[in-house]
């Protein structure tokens, strides 16, 4: 996934890490556009209008993505793998040409049946916002499974906390604001939550002085040219929380936390302004932190 992982178990099974490395190597192999093997790298070749069958983790992964795409009118789009690519986020490291054409809702030239789906138009899928927190969910199963009852999972920077520390305290968390904009970092205690975080200093790229961001906003084709530096969601599922806050980062301040408020859920978003940062709660965080 081009990233690291870590995990923190008290009174750890036998074979934990072991099981842990097993299961990211089978969503690997299903969801990584980096592995030219991997079941969407396959589906991302298959002919238009083929039907393709897909293991039962990676359909878990797109239907999720789908249902986000429909609920964000597209700002999630588990679909914009050839955007992200033109851009030089993707796996051939391409930048964008200068005159592209601009695909209209990739998401909807996805369908998927029983156990099984099919691109209707040139569009490629990519996990980028939603994989990890997915992955975070399977080994945290993972470890249940084995018998641990208490742990923290981080896979490159999205979190899962479940039961307590060796000390009895709660798993807390740090979750950084950007640096430079003056704000607080925000301390959580995940027990049965997760956290993901999206954000323009992650991954971005400095082109002709300007910033370019990894998140592609579909509706333009291009980089999100919205502010948003980061935002962080919690959930109880890390694949929700990954996906939520890549939709917001696309949407934007407005938008964005006005579409996880009617939700319910508990994001924080801070947005760069001429003065430093400034930050946004939804009703559902605020509570949480009262």
């Amino acid at each position: 996934m081009g990233t690291s992982w870590s995990a923190r178990i008290a009174d750890a099974p036998a074979g934990c890490e072991a099981a842990i490395v097993d299961v990211l190597a089978r969503i690997i192999a299903q969801m990584s556009n980096w592995e030219a093997g991997s079941d969407i790298c396959r589906f991302n070749l298959s002919p238009i209008g083929q039907w393709t069958p897909l293991p039962a983790d990676m359909m878990t992964v797109l239907r999720a993505g789908l249902d986000m795409a429909r609920l964000s009118g597209g700002a999630f789009d588990p679909a914009v793998g050839r955007l992200v690519d033109s851009w030089g986020f993707g796996p051939s490291g391409a930048h964008a040409p200068a005159a592209r054409p601009k695909p209209a809702s990739p998401w909807t030239a996805i369908e998927v049946g029983e156990q099984q789906a099919r691109r209707t138009a040139d569009v490629t899928l990519d996990f980028s916002g939603i994989a990890k927190g997915f992955s975070v969910d399977a080994v945290a199963q993972r470890l249940r499974d084995l018998g641990a009852r208490h742990f923290l999972v981080e896979i490159g920077g999205e979190l899962r906390g479940d039961g307590v520390r060796p000390d009895g305290q709660p798993w807390w968390v740090d979750v950084e604001s950007p640096t430079g904009l003056g704000l607080p970092t925000l301390r959580i205690a995940l027990c049965g939550l997760s956290v993901a975080t999206s954000g323009d200093y992650r991954r971005f790229r400095v082109e002709d002085g300007r910033l370019l961001s990894h998140s592609i906003d579909p509706a333009t084709g291009r980089p999100i040219a919205n502010q948003v530096a980061s935002v962080s969601v919690l959930h109880e599922s890390a694949m929700m929380a990954d996906a939520w806050a890549t939709a917001i980062t696309v949407l934007g301040h407005e938008n964005g936390m006005a579409l996880a408020t009617r939700n319910g859920i508990a994001a924080r978003l801070i947005r760069r302004e001429n003065d430093g940062g400034r930050e946004y709660m939804t009703p559902a965080l605020a509570a949480m932190l009262d």
